[in-house]
């Protein structure tokens, strides 16, 4: 069709162009691409593709440019449009997704098994996505790929605030929050769920044990974390615990959260209600949701080193106050699925002022004065988020507009119930989808 230098050569001069990197992008991609659905490959494929044979026909027909006619093959896709135009545009498209096809896969690849390489930029090397790209399937590690699709799925179904949060961080800082928050959920899950207060006393023994083999000293013996997970634990909750990066996490947040379920544990002693005061409250808040807090910040630390130690001090410190908060707005938002569970989180002598008792919560937690304590509570949290806040703004760049979707989206539940009117769907207060888009966007906005 080029050699001939005659009405092929438009068209052969497309084929010639394009053909060798579709067919490398395919082959770099193949397996991705088959798997994906159509509405990720053919619709932006066509959709702008027919856009531009709409613009170029209207061009053509009015004379805008002209195809010379000895290069052109002389036939039509429709009147006015030439069949070169037309598949000129459709390769160009096919290129523009074949290509951002591939580019996703090489990063999902890079940042999915740590093993491909060990530090990944922000913008990897084109050398370095091609070599991602040649890493054989059969190398691809297929425990963790089932236990990072269980981890989204526990995130999806638990948290809907924290679910869209997730999707504002980027790389291994996303995988690895994601399996911290996979971690915390089995956790409580496993100790919520237990027939009896024997059991779950066992299932914080064993997480205890994990931790301990997890930390061991060089100097002890070690034994086999994945014999133990499996020998011990329900299979659903095997990938969360073998997954958890504990070689960039400290230990002490983790055992305080554990110190945290051991406080819901004293609920199923009868007659005991364990939030004594405000400072027990506080305590408790602390140990299941500042140490969460915590050890997020350790994991934007430890992919972005930017700030000083004394920075860093700051900011985990407000980070464990901002957790704080959150939990309170989370007690706030669940007071009558706690009571149906036998628990109460509001201080006792905040009942006690009032003239209540634990138990009367128990009976009726809607009641006007327990709606009073809610709101007390609610304006607790709101003070400490006030406070702890400003922190947000010394994390690094990559993480400081999510971490600020994160703590909004979840404060904006203590935002609705302190409106007049809230309504409760299964118990709990929850933030049209609209409305936490809109929250999300605006604390992107931010920077």
């Amino acid at each position: 069709m080029i050699a001939g230098n005659g009405k092929g050569l438009y068209m052969g001069l497309i084929i010639v162009w394009a053909g060798p990197f579709i067919l490398m992008l395919w082959v770099l991609s193949y397996q991705l691409l088959i798997n994906l659905p159509l509405s990720n490959t053919l619709f932006p494929i066509f959709a702008p593709t027919w856009y531009l044979w709409i613009v170029d026909t209207i061009a053509l027909r009015r004379g805008t440019w002209v195809i010379e006619s000895g290069t052109k093959l002389g036939w039509h896709l429709w009147d006015g449009l030439d069949i070169e135009e037309a598949f000129f545009f459709l390769v160009t498209n096919t290129l523009i997704v074949l290509g951002l096809v591939a580019f996703d896969n090489a990063l999902a690849i890079l940042h999915t098994f740590p093993r491909t390489a060990t530090n990944v930029q922000r913008l990897p090397s084109p050398i370095q996505l091609v070599r991602a790209l040649l890493v054989s399937p059969s190398e691809f590690e297929d425990a963790r790929i089932v236990g990072l699709q269980e981890a989204l799925k526990r995130l999806r179904k638990k948290s809907r605030s924290f679910y869209l949060a997730s999707g504002f961080f980027q790389g291994r800082l996303r995988i690895d929050l994601i399996l911290l928050y996979s971690f915390c959920r089995v956790a409580d899950d496993l100790i919520d769920n237990a027939k009896s207060g024997t059991e779950a006393r066992h299932w914080i023994l064993k997480l205890t044990e994990y931790l301990d083999i997890c930390y061991a000293r060089a100097t002890e013996k070690p034994r086999s974390l994945d014999v133990f997970v499996r020998s011990t634990f329900p299979s659903n909750a095997q990938s969360a615990l073998l997954l958890l990066p504990t070689a960039y996490l400290s230990p002490t947040p983790l055992y305080e959260l554990i110190r945290g379920f051991e406080t819901d544990l004293d609920f199923s002693t009868p007659g005991l209600f364990p939030i004594a005061d405000e400072q027990t409250l506080r305590t408790y808040g602390f140990r299941v949701a500042g140490t969460v807090a915590e050890s997020c910040l350790e994991l934007a630390f430890h992919h972005a080193s930017a700030q000083t130690t004394e920075q860093r001090r700051k900011i985990v410190e407000a980070g464990g106050r901002m957790g704080i908060a959150l939990q309170y707005i989370n007690i706030a938002r669940d007071i009558a699925v706690d009571a149906q569970n036998g628990r109460v989180y509001i201080p006792t002598n905040w009942l006690e002022s009032d003239d209540l008792r634990p138990e009367d919560v128990l009976k009726d937690p809607s009641s006007t004065r327990i709606e009073r304590l809610r709101q007390r509570l609610l304006d607790n949290a709101m003070q400490i988020y006030d406070d702890a806040k400003g922190a947000i703004e010394l994390l690094p760049s990559g993480s400081r507009g999510p971490m600020r979707v994160a703590v909004e989206s979840y404060v904006e539940i203590g935002r609705v119930l302190r409106e007049p009117g809230y309504t409760l769907k299964a118990g709990r207060v929850t933030v049209p989808k609209v409305r936490r888009l809109r929250v999300a966007w605006a604390a992107l906005s931010k920077g």
